[in-house]
Order: C-alpha cells, then structure tokens, then sequence
C-alpha cells in the first residue's frame, strides 16, 4: 500500500487564547479529491497555512510526502502547488508574464517553461488572454489563471483555500472539472470550501468545526452514518411551524428545504405515526410528508449540532477500513 501523501497528527495552532486547531489528526492518500468543510472560522485556512509552511504549528506535526511541513518546509514547498483564498498574482503583468514569474520563482528549466506555459494556457482556456493583465480578467479567469500558476513546476500535490468562492455557476464548474482532470492524471487535491454542494464532488471529506475535526469519509459513507431515512413535511404556513417544531421534544431540529421542512428526530417514523394519529397543532395544516435521503448539508449539520441520535456509531480506529467513519469528538 502506497504511503499517504499527507499526515497530521494531532495539528494545533493557537492564537493566544483563540485555538483556531485543536489536535487534528487524519490522512490522505495519493490522488484522492480531499474536500476540507466548514463554516467561516471554523479553521480551514489556519490548516492549510501549516500544511504550506506559512504558519508555525503550535502543537502536533504534519507530513507531506514524509517531509515534516515546518522543519523542512523548503524541500516540502517543491512538492505542491498553493492557489490562495484571495488573488494573489500580480495584476499588472500579463497572464503569460505572471506564468513566466512563477515559472521562474519555482526555477523550471527555461528549456521547459515554454512548453509548460502553453499547456497551462490550454488547459485554463486562457490563450486568448495570454497578452492581458491579470488584474483586468474576471474573477473566474483570475482564479484559473493562479491555479495555473500552482502547477507551473508540475507539483504531485495541489492545495486551493476556497476556490471557487464568489464564483458563477459556470466557472465553477470549469475550475471543478480541471480538478478531476488533474486527479485523474495522479495529482493529490486538497480543497477548502463552506459550499455542502462541494463536498459531493469529493472523493472524501473532512468536517471541521471550531478547530476540531468532526468526521472524515467518503460523501457517501457520511451520508449512510444516518440511521435512518430524514423526515420531509409540508406545512402551511410554514415559518411558523419551523418555530413550533423546533420546541417539540423529541425533536432535535428543523431546517427549511425548497419550502419544506426536515426533521432531525432520534425516531422520526414514532413521530410520524402520532402526527398522523393526533396533529398537535390545529392553527397549521400538515399537507403531506415524504422520507428522503440525507444529503451533505444534513451530515454537517448532524455532526456539528451533536446529533448523536440520528447517526450511527463512528470509531477513530481503523481508518484505512473500508467504509470507516474517522470521527473526532470534542471532550
């Protein structure tokens, strides 16, 4: 079995009194599209920066191809390709000189810097910009243009905090669909993002929360960690009855999906039967009610709200296990 590209092990980083990280540990094996989740704050960022060598750990260690990412971070800086959270090329260069700077910086023989540069513009579409200032191009060319950037030295491993943030539908999906292509060809993708809808573009995700790593699986071994179907009602009016119901014992919560509601309940088909048998609420209408399948933004919510209940037991041991669940829970 091949070693893991990247280890952490117990990674911490304090800010003062701020813990950003709190003791995540997990691995990530060659070629996998990891998808680092959380909310803004959650530490995602703060991960990244250790992992790239821009910021000092606190506590723990981490690896990237057995080079420890603080102690030896210059030979690790070689092995990986970083797009930033915020544009962070030069705008009044060109896109073929930004190209040619990084080329440069990341001392890519000049025999092949030429060859690169037009493979690169090829596959970022932007050899009609080639001869346009960075800081001219749209948001979504910007953000191809610094991924292209991160591989002009051809690194095994690719770090992007937030790609597509602030990005349309179409970009978007152009920057995702060049993130397959480069798994496909064996680069290892390491991607922070709060968009749920990302993670199910994953190979395999890791939800963080406050610091702390709360699970680590495939989107669909996350989402078979439900012990059971959701419950989906329709209710007029609704807003008033997401209010009512969060207060329902029984209940651990409530959230508004395309104008229905889903319930989060240790036994939702117990509750289910006793709506049927005696709606408790006669100034709302239950219209009609359905089981669906839990989707990212219900497995999130299920772990970092501690819904234990709903969710199957998940063990830290044993991570290489087939359908292994890697949970960390806060003490």
């Amino acid at each position: 079995m091949d070693e893991p590209v990247i280890v952490l092990d117990r990674l911490s980083k304090h800010f003062g009194d701020v813990q950003a990280v709190r003791e995540v540990s997990l691995t990530i094996a060659s070629g996998t599209v990891f998808g680092f989740l959380g909310a803004n704050g959650a530490g995602k960022t703060t991960t990244i920066r250790m992992l790239c060598g821009l910021t000092h750990p606190t506590g723990g260690k981490a690896t990237i191809a057995g080079h420890d990412v603080w102690q030896e971070r210059q030979q690790v800086r070689s092995k990986f390709g970083y797009v930033a959270q915020r544009f962070s090329l030069y705008p009044d260069l060109t896109v073929e000189e930004n190209f040619r700077f990084f080329g440069g910086a990341c001392r890519v023989p000049i025999t092949e810097l030429n060859e690169r540069i037009a493979n690169l513009l090829g596959l970022t579409d932007l050899r009609e910009k080639r001869n346009t200032p960075a800081g001219s191009l749209s948001g979504g060319m910007r953000q191809l243009l610094a991924l292209g950037c991160a591989l002009v030295h051809d690194p095994p491993l690719l770090f992007l905090d937030e790609p597509t943030s602030g990005l349309d539908p179409v970009h978007r999906q152009h920057i995702w669909n060049l993130l397959y292509d480069l798994s496909h060809a064996g680069k290892t993708i390491f991607v922070t993002t709060h968009y749920m809808d990302e993670a199910e573009r994953c190979t395999e995700v890791g939800f963080i929360e406050s610091g702390r790593l709360l699970a680590k699986a495939s989107p669909r071994n996350l989402k078979a960690s439900f012990r059971t179907k959701l419950l989906e009602i329709d209710v007029d009016p609704v807003m008033p009855a997401l209010v009512r119901l969060r207060n329902i014992p029984g209940i651990l919560g409530v959230s508004l999906r395309s104008g229905a509601l889903r319930i989060y309940a240790p036994d939702p088909k117990a509750l289910l039967q006793s709506w049927q048998t005696n709606w408790p609420f006669p100034e709302l209408k239950l219209l009609g009610e359905r089981w669906v399948e839990p989707d990212m933004e219900d497995v999130f919510t299920a772990y970092s709200q501690g819904y234990d209940a709903v969710l199957k037991e998940a063990t830290q041991k044993n991570e290489e296990s087939a359908g292994q669940i890697q949970r960390l829970t806060p003490n």
